[in-house]
Parts: structure tokens; C-alpha cells; sequence
């Protein structure tokens, strides 16, 4: 894989560094919305106890959410294409500003999760348009894109459970509240520094993330993402309840994850990738998670075991998250914005079972959570290794930089 030899220098620091102001802005804005995801960790069991949940009806949080976002994925190509990519995140931003809040207020499990059903629609209509708008208008050519995303998603997520730590030690009320107001930060910045562009010229329909998966190559990228999901959210939907410790305990360990996450991402995976290629790398990456999991069910009840475990997997996921990402957006001949609307509808609405079955088992037997995540990521690198054929083309692509005019009319929406 040459991707990344001839998009920048081998430190990747103009590339990285030199992007237009519109990228800062949209990743300034998706390191917020990442907090999102590690803010609510550490307040899992408060929120059980304190609200006489079990851990499968607390998990019923991160199910709604996902749901929603996979199912809201199919439209996000159809509202951006009509009203902009600006519109689009502004309005993303606005719903989970909104919901996040009408969360903390909320005095049941169930209002609850409703209230992140509401969130995972913002989510959607956020997610996805960053992830195309950053894509298309960075300098530097597709991986370099890919690279600043995941750090941003890295980010994101080391420093979401620290700051939920601290605002779940007052309340568990607090963490959402926080998202809240941070929504509101972003909002304001996109507002800002993200410029108006022209009406999109043409419209996408609700049936190209359906056609785009009649590609071979994006759907097995999809299908094998759905399958690891069930590995990657028993780590982050049940481990804290095995883990049983406090607020600040379980935002460090997910900050260590987090941080691992978005090393792994930003300067482990590039070099593997230029050197053993993309497809073996996110096999053994996803063989190396299921392993890690596979060892967390043996040592179950050993609390520094699931530590380990925990911290150490932000390296596999970090490696997997940036190839399998890149991977999505040239395994099909499809725009980008609708490769990624099919690829996180399948991932995300087929894998919104997977936080409430890990707590389901987890109030069974305290391993078998971990064992199926194991096994289901494994699943994910058989998926994989089959599908391979479709994916070869993967490794010999190399994308050209965009030149600032095609930088510029990308940014303003597909």
C-alpha cells in the first residue's frame, strides 16, 4: 500500500497540519461529538443503581442510540444532498443538543432511553457528513483524511470518560448535561468557521446505500464491521459492570483506551499498512482484539486482567478503525457520503443488539459476554479472509490529492 508515500513527507506534518480551515472546524467538532460516546461510560452503573436498573436495561442506552443512528444513516445522503453539508451538521448537532439534555432530565431507564434513540438521529446526520466532508476536503488525499478523522476520534473518546468521570461523580445526570453544552460549542464554532456553500448539484436517493451493497467489497467491509461491533461494544457497554468501581476509576481506564485508540490510529496503523498491506493488518488486528477478549472471559473475576485487557484493545481497535474506515471508502465505486451511509447502517442497526445482549448474559454468567464478543469478532476475520477477493483491489489503490477548488466544492456538500 503507497498511499500515504506519496501524500506528504515521511513525518506527515504538512499534509497533516496544512488543511483548510473548514477541516479544523468539522474535526473540532467531531472531537465533541466523540466525547459523546466514552462521556456516558463511566455512569452505567450509577445509573442502574440509582434507578433500580439491570445492566441489559441500562445497555438498552447504547441499543436505542445505535439503532436509530444505523436507520437514520440511510437518510443522511438525501438531506444532505438538498440542504448542504453545513445544514446537515448544524442540524446533527442541534437534535443530540437537545436530546443529551432532555437525557439529563429524565427520572426513569426508559425515558432515558428514548431520550438517546433522539440522539442517535443527530449522531447520524453529524457522523456521516463529517466523515465525507473531512474525506473531501482535506489536503493530502483519502488516508491522510482518514488519519485526522480517527484522531479526531481517538480524542474524542481518551478524553470523553475523563470528563464523565468527574461530572459522574457529581451526578450521573452531569455527563449528559456536559454533552450538552459541549453540542452547543461545536454548534457554534461550525457556525463560525465552517463556510455557506452552494445547493448541492444533484440529489442522492433513499435507495443508493441499498445499491451501493450490491457492491461485494463494501458489503463484506460492512458486514465484517457489524460482527466485530459485538466484540467492541461488550468491551464498552458491559466491562464496567465486572469492573465495578468508581466514576474516576472507569474514566481513566477508558481514557487509557481511548488514548491507545488514537495512537494506534494516527501513527501505528499507516506504518503497518505500507508495509504488510490493508487487508492482512485489519485481519490480524480483529484476530488480536478477539484474543484479548477471549483472555478477559478466562480471568472474568480478575479485575486487572479486564484492566489490561480494556486499555490494551484501543491499540488493536485503533489499527482496525483507520484501515477498515479507509477501506469503505474505496471498496466500492459509489460516493463517498453513500458508501459510508450503507456501511454504518449495516454496522450500526445490525449490531444495536449487541450492548443489551452483552448485558442479558452478563446477568447469567459474568464471562459469557466477553466469550461471544470474542467468538462474533472472530466470525468478523472469517468474514474477511472469504470475502478477500472482492477487497484486492484495496491495496493497490492510490488516490490523488484534491486540488483546493475540488477540496472546496466537496466541503460544501456532495
Amino acid at each position: 500500500m503507497n498511499t500515504l508515500v506519496d501524500t506528504g513527507a515521511a513525518t506527515g506534518a504538512p499534509a497533516s497540519t496544512k488543511q483548510p480551515k473548514a477541516v479544523w472546524a468539522v474535526a473540532f467538532a467531531s472531537v465533541i461529538a466523540f466525547m459523546g460516546i466514552g462521556l456516558v461510560d463511566p455512569i452505567l452503573e450509577p445509573i442502574g443503581e440509582q434507578l433500580h436498573a439491570s445492566p441489559s436495561q441500562v445497555s438498552l442506552l447504547f441499543t436505542s442510540y445505535m439503532l436509530v443512528t444505523g436507520v437514520a444513516m440511510l437518510t443522511t445522503g438525501v438531506v444532505s444532498s438538498r440542504f448542504g453539508a453545513k445544514k446537515t451538521l448544524l442540524a446533527g448537532l442541534a437534535i443530540i443538543v437537545v436530546f443529551a439534555a432532555l437525557a439529563g432530565m429524565s427520572d426513569t431507564v426508559a425515558q432515558i432511553v428514548g431520550f438517546r434513540a433522539g440522539w442517535g438521529l443527530g449522531n447520524a446526520l453529524f457522523i456521516a457528513t463529517a466523515l465525507a466532508t473531512i474525506v473531501g476536503a482535506a489536503s493530502g488525499g483519502v488516508a491522510r483524511a482518514i488519519i485526522l478523522y480517527e484522531a479526531a476520534l481517538g480524542i474524542g473518546i481518551a478524553t470523553g470518560p475523563l470528563v464523565g468521570g468527574v461530572l459522574g461523580g457529581i451526578s450521573w445526570r452531569g455527563p449528559f448535561f456536559g454533552v450538552s453544552v459541549l453540542m452547543a460549542i461545536a454548534f457554534v464554532c461550525l457556525v463560525v468557521l465552517l463556510p455557506e456553500g452552494p445547493k448541492p448539484a444533484h440529489r442522492t436517493s433513499l435507495a443508493a446505500p441499498f445499491q451501493a451493497l450490491r457492491h461485494r467489497g463494501l458489503l463484506t467491509v460492512s458486514i465484517t464491521a457489524l460482527l466485530y461491533n459485538f466484540g467492541f461494544f461488550t468491551l464498552l457497554a458491559y466491562t464496567p459492570f465486572p469492573l465495578d468501581m468508581g466514576t474516576y476509576a472507569i474514566g481513566f481506564i477508558f481514557c487509557g483506551w481511548g488514548i491507545l485508540l488514537a495512537l494506534a490510529s494516527v501513527f501505528l496503523a499507516p506504518g503497518l499498512q505500507r508495509r504488510f498491506g490493508t487487508l492482512p493488518m485489519m485481519a490480524l488486528a480483529l484476530g488480536l482484539f478477539a484474543a484479548d477478549l477471549a483472555v478477559m472471559a478466562l480471568f472474568a473475576e480478575n479485575k486487572t486482567v479486564l484492566i489490561v485487557g480494556t486499555v490494551l484493545a484501543g491499540l488493536f481497535l485503533g489499527v482496525n478503525n483507520t484501515l477498515i474506515t479507509e477501506a469503505v471508502m474505496i471498496s466500492a465505486p459509489v460516493e463517498r457520503s453513500t458508501a459510508s451511509a450503507a456501511y454504518s447502517f449495516v454496522r450500526f442497526a445490525g449490531g444495536a443488539a449487541a450492548p443489551w445482549l452483552a448485558g442479558k448474559l452478563g446477568e447469567h454468567s459474568i464471562a459469557l459476554p466477553f466469550w461471544v464478543g470474542a467468538a462474533c469478532t472472530a466470525a468478523a476475520v472469517l468474514v474477511l479472509v472469504v470475502g478477500r477477493a472482492a477487497l484486492a483491489h484495496i491495496d493497490d489503490h492510490d488516490p490523488a490529492p484534491h486540488s483546493v477548488e475540488e477540496a472546496q466544492a466537496i466541503t460544501v456538500g456532495d
